[in-house]
This record gives C-alpha cells, sequence and structure tokens, in this order.
C-alpha cells in the first residue's frame, strides 16, 4: 500500500469533505481516505490496482482541483457543491 497526501483545492464546507471522500473510495484499490478542511486528502491505495494519476482524477472529476508534491492541476476558485 502506498499513501499520498494531497492539498485538494475549492473544498469550503463538509459536503465538500463528503463529496471528495466518496469519489475516491469509489477508485479501485483505495483502503483509506482523511479528507479535511481546509483541503487535505490522505489516500492509501494499492499500487498495484490503481496510481496516484487516478486518485487526482477522481478528485478532479467531483469538481476540486489537486495538488501533489510538486505536480499540481488547476484549481477551481469555487467549491464543486456549494457554488
Amino acid at each position: 500500500m502506498q499513501t499520498e497526501t494531497m492539498n485538494v483545492t475549492g473544498m469550503t464546507c463538509g459536503g465538500c469533505v463528503s463529496k471528495v471522500t466518496k469519489a475516491l473510495m469509489a477508485v479501485p484499490g483505495v483502503g483509506h481516505v482523511d479528507v479535511s478542511l481546509p483541503g487535505k486528502a490522505s489516500v492509501e491505495f494499492d499500487e498495484n490496482l490503481t496510481s496516484r494519476e487516478n486518485v487526482q482524477s477522481a478528485i478532479r472529476g467531483a469538481g476540486y482541483g489537486v495538488e501533489a508534491g510538486e505536480v499540481a492541476t488547476a484549481s477551481r476558485t469555487k467549491g464543486g457543491c456549494c457554488g
């Protein structure tokens, strides 16, 4: 198992945390997820079943931006659920 901690941009409330958590748990190979405000996600996953890119894609698919290490994607100024 591999653990990645990522900065999630655009989360503003508990609904955002829930939405990101649900999106991450839907990724095959993800075992444990800890998402919190103001925008941190710790994701434990089986690197034989998924990748950091798939995990980041799930976050973006939920409507949020993500930064991990030196890799950053475009961030949104407003959350995916709170507009």
